[in-house]
C-alpha cells in the first residue's frame, strides 16, 4: 500500500463567475518513506493538492487516500497520521518558538516528557536555540517560518506535508532545514514537499513531479528530467549576440538582459568567441533543472499562473 494515492482528483473554483480548474484529473501514488517534491509555478495547483490531501479542502471529483484512509470519508483517521506546514502560515504573536513547538506536541497527545525532549532536539537542529524564548512578534519572517517547520517536523508524523517550507529563509537557513527534512525521511516519515525553488526540489527529492495548470506533466528524478532536454551544454550570454542568431544552434530562452542557449559541446567555442569579439559576456555550464522546466512547461518557474 502506498502512503498516498490520488485517483482522478479534480478541483474547480468559481472565479468572477467562471469555473477555474485548479486540479485536473490528477493521478498520483507516493510510496511509503519517500521524499517527493511537487515543482511548479505559483498557481499551478500544488497548494490545492496539499489542501485536499490534508483534509482542508473538498475535491470536486476523484479520491485521495492516506495510508488507506479516504481523506473525505474518514478525515478523523487521516489527521493523526499527518502534519502540515501551510504556505505562509502564521504563528501566535505572543508565544515563543519553544512554546509553539511544545504546545503543538501536547495538543497532538505527546506526553510532557517526550514533548520536552523533542522540543529541545528540534530547536537545536533548526538553529532556533538562541531565539527560543523570543515572542513571535519580534522574530524575523525567516525565523517565524523556521518555527512553523520545527513544529511540524517535531511531530514525527508518518506523513509530512511541507508547502513551501523554506519561503523567506536565507540560503544558510534553507540548507539547515533541508538536512532536518532529510533526517525526518530517514527516520521513516513520508514527505510531500511543494516548492518553486528548483535547487530545493533537486537536492531533497527522491522523485519530483512538475505540476502545471492542475496537471502533472512529468514524474521522475531531476536527472532524468534534465536528460529530456537533449542538449549537452548551457550558455548564458549578456550582450554580444541576438537571440535570433542563436536559434540555429539549439533551444534559445531570452529573459530581459540575458539569453540562454542549450546546445551541443561542439558549438561552444564558436559562439563564445563570437560573443566575446562583440564585447559580450558568456558563462558555460551543464544544463540545469531550470532549463529542463522551461523546456517542459514553456515558461519560467517564476512566472505566476494567470
Amino acid at each position: 500500500m502506498d502512503a498516498l494515492e490520488a485517483v482522478g482528483l479534480s478541483k474547480t473554483y468559481a472565479r468572477r463567475g467562471a469555473p477555474v480548474r485548479a486540479l485536473d484529473r490528477v493521478d498520483l501514488a507516493i510510496p511509503k518513506n519517500a521524499l517527493f517534491a511537487f515543482l511548479g509555478r505559483n498557481g499551478a495547483g500544488k497548494t490545492t493538492f496539499i489542501k485536499v490531501a490534508a483534509t482542508l479542502l473538498l475535491p470536486t471529483e476523484g479520491t485521495v487516500t492516506l495510508f488507506g484512509h479516504d481523506v473525505v470519508a474518514d478525515p478523523a483517521s487521516v489527521r493523526p497520521l499527518m502534519a502540515l506546514v501551510p504556505q505562509e502560515g502564521k504563528l501566535f504573536f505572543h508565544l515563543t518558538p519553544r512554546e509553539h513547538v511544545y504546545e503543538y506536541l501536547r495538543v497532538r497527545g505527546v506526553s510532557k516528557e517526550s514533548a520536552t525532549s523533542r522540543t529541545d532536539a528540534i530547536l537545536e537542529a533548526m538553529g532556533l536555540l538562541s531565539h527560543q524564548n523570543v515572542i513571535a512578534l519580534r522574530l524575523s519572517g525567516g525565523l517565524q517560518q523556521r518555527t512553523l517547520v520545527a513544529m511540524v517536523l517535531a511531530t514525527e508524523a508518518p506523513f509530512l506535508f511541507l508547502d513551501e517550507p523554506t519561503l523567506g529563509m536565507d540560503p544558510f537557513a534553507r540548507r539547515q532545514v533541508w538536512e532536518v527534512i532529510r533526517r525526518a525521511a530517514r527516520r521513516g516519515s513520508t514527505v510531500l514537499l511543494t516548492t518553486h525553488y528548483l535547487d530545493e526540489a533537486e537536492q531533497l527529492s527522491d522523485e519530483l513531479a512538475v505540476v502545471e495548470a492542475g496537471r502533472i506533466l512529468y514524474r521522475g528524478t531531476g536527472e532524468a528530467l534534465k536528460a529530456t532536454v537533449g542538449r549537452e551544454v548551457r550558455l548564458q550570454f549578456s550582450g554580444g549576440v541576438r537571440p535570433e542568431e542563436l536559434e540555429p544552434f539549439g533551444r534559445v530562452f531570452a529573459d530581459r538582459d540575458r539569453v540562454v542557449l542549450l546546445t551541443a559541446r561542439a558549438s561552444v567555442r564558436e559562439l563564445t568567441e563570437l560573443a566575446l569579439s562583440r564585447g559580450g559576456e558568456v558563462t558555460v555550464g551543464p544544463v540545469t533543472l531550470e532549463e529542463a522546466f522551461l523546456d517542459l512547461v514553456g515558461r519560467g518557474i517564476g512566472e505566476d499562473e494567470s
